[in-house]
């Protein structure tokens, strides 16, 4: 099976409509929602680095 990123959102809300979307447009095709924890890791430790320089 391949993995390809379709598109990625910050809401869980907005993944499951365009999921459902998704589906109805290829109902033959296989597909699932994953999520990226460690791109909320990095947007954290961005934003943490950030606040320390304007300190």
């Amino acid at each position: 099976m391949q993995r390809l990123v379709v598109a990625r959102f910050h809401r869980r809300g907005d993944a499951e409509g365009y999921l459902q979307i998704l589906r109805r447009l290829l109902p033959q095709t296989k597909h699932a929602i994953v999520f990226d924890t460690t791109g909320a890791e990095k947007l954290a430790d961005v934003r943490t680095s950030k606040l320390e320089q304007m300190l």
